[in-house]
């Protein structure tokens, strides 16, 4: 089995203050667990002062570069290392790591680097009197920014920079204000933000956006390209000698990604987490069992799930209520996982660009839906790695790699449903390495197969709420929760989700929410 400095990224996350001279490592308080490293990288032009949040027993070194002029500090990791490394040339230093892989890359192709790098990553580099802010291509890995007079402070979690903005923070046109943080905003996702360190104002490069148009392609095609992009990205997501971690329901995204990781590393662990009301362990175990996986079931009681919403929020720094739901198990799950810090993979976000969760068999309808979610995925935070890091734990999504990303939302919506199947050309993909069971079987999302849906609906059904207001009701909750941990900056352990969602049905009774 790998070590943790083989399996795991150098840094998980950073909080980082860039100023023309004097440094300043800023202290923070991280939803992440993990050690936390203080570094100050002194320049000829500006000093960059940060901490950094990582893995215990592993130093950050790798998440960190430096030449006179330029300083690079990286949270996450890159997955496409040897094609950047051939364009570097014989003396690129492959040992260096990621952060010295982008130093490299910026002395040859400036901030247009990055529209070179397919990763989860998110990175702050000072050079001359500028501070550039970077984002992979989904935003997998959260970026803020608030700027002052003289200083830029970035964080891959917001709540880091409550205090930070105010305002005297100069506002950014480009990027989404943070709501109840002032003076702070969201690096958009695929961007690099270019901010002048002595005047404050940013120009904002796109490196990445969702293909607009769509691809013909015979079946046979199309099927050998997804299953060649979808490989390639589970590979790359593995390290040599490492057991990864599969997060399996039995559906064909996760199980899609159990085969291929089962494949490219000779053995992996399961792991399935369902609720008392409701659990996908027969069809996991199905798949568990075809693959020869370790595989582990945990069950979380529905009340001990609704406790995880201010942890989910916490961890998101997300007010979308259907996106709340939808990451609840997994962060429920993650909390229950015991044992070392480990690398995990998921099936999360297959549905995005190939429209599963609208079950909707109008082409043009499917192709509205997939536009309409890549066109606003931006600032959900649902790919967040604090989902998992707040447990100590990394994950990564395949279905979201740069590459998959290009082929799967561009192929024509007749490849997505086909034969009366939705997400066809998946399940294609798959047939020859999963049961039959497994192939067709219709799809159920995570937070349906835990019961998470319907459990916070009677949660607030149960207060009073009317079944016409459960929705608004929703979304008063989680923007409590986010008021209370992310904002004010309160320890989620000390907030009740009883106590708010009473809170909430009290108001909407006075028709005061």
């Amino acid at each position: 089995m790998a070590s943790p400095s083989q399996d795991l990224p150098a840094a998980f996350g950073f909080l980082a203050s860039a100023r023309p001279s004097g440094g300043r490592i800023p202290p923070a308080v991280f939803a992440t667990r993990g050690t936390h490293t203080g570094v100050e990288l002194s320049l000829r032009e500006q000093t960059l002062g940060a901490t950094l949040v990582h893995a215990p027993g592993l130093p950050p070194d790798s998440a960190q570069a430096r030449d006179t002029d330029t300083a690079v500090l990286i949270a996450g990791e890159i997955y496409n290392r040897d094609d950047l490394y051939s364009v570097l040339g014989p003396k690129a230093g492959q040992p260096g790591g990621d952060a010295q892989l982008l130093l490299d890359l910026l002395r040859r192709y400036g901030p247009h680097a990055f529209r070179l790098v397919n990763g989860r990553f998110a990175a702050v580099v000072s050079t001359g009197r500028r501070v550039l802010l970077a984002t992979d291509h989904a935003g997998s890995v959260p970026l803020y920014v608030c700027a002052g007079p003289g200083e830029v402070t970035a964080s891959t979690e917001a709540k880091t920079l409550a205090g930070h903005g105010g305002p005297r923070g100069f506002p950014f046109a480009d990027a989404r204000r943070v709501r109840g943080l002032p003076g702070v905003y969201q690096v958009p996702a695929g961007a690099v933000m270019d901010i002048g360190l002595d005047s404050g104002t940013a120009e904002t490069h796109r490196t990445w956006a969702p293909p607009l148009a769509r691809r013909i392609m015979d079946e046979d095609d199309a099927v050998a390209a997804v299953r060649t992009a979808l490989d390639r990205a589970v590979g790359a997501r593995i390290a040599p000698g490492g057991t990864p971690l599969v997060v399996l329901s039995g559906g064909i995204d996760s199980s899609g990604v159990a085969a291929l990781a089962h494949r490219a590393a000779g053995s992996i662990d399961s792991l399935s987490m369902g609720t008392d009301v409701s659990d996908e362990f027969v069809q996991a175990r199905a798949v568990a069992d075809h693959l020869g996986t370790r595989h582990r079931e945990i069950t979380v009681p529905t009340a001990d799930l609704l406790r995880q919403l201010p942890y989910t929020v916490w961890a998101a720094e997300s007010e979308d209520p259907h996106i709340i739901e939808y990451l609840l198990p997994l962060v429920a799950l993650y909390r229950a996982l015991d044992g070392p810090a480990r690398r995990v993979l998921t099936g999360y976000g297959a549905d995005i660009p190939l429209a599963g969760m609208h079950r909707e068999d109008r082409l043009p309808n499917l192709d509205t839906a997939v536009a309409y979610d890549m066109a606003t995925y931006d600032g959900l935070n649902e790919m967040s790695p604090v989902l998992s890091t707040l447990s100590g734990h990394w994950s990564t999504h395949p279905y979201w790699d740069r590459d998959v990303l290009d082929l799967l939302v561009s192929l024509e919506a007749g490849l997505k449903r086909r034969y009366g199947r939705d997400k066809w050309v998946l399940r294609a993909a798959m047939a020859e390495l999963l049961p039959e069971q497994t192939v067709t079987r219709p799809k159920l999302g995570v937070h349906e197969g835990s019961g998470t849906t319907s459990s916070f609906s009677l949660l607030l059904l149960e207060e009073g709420v009317p079944e016409r207001s459960v929705d608004a009701a929703k979304q008063q909750v989680v923007r409590e929760l986010f008021d209370r941990t992310v904002v004010a900056g309160q320890d989620p352990g000390e907030v009740s989700t009883a106590e708010v969602v009473r809170s909430v049905a009290d108001r909407l009774e006075r028709g005061a929410a």
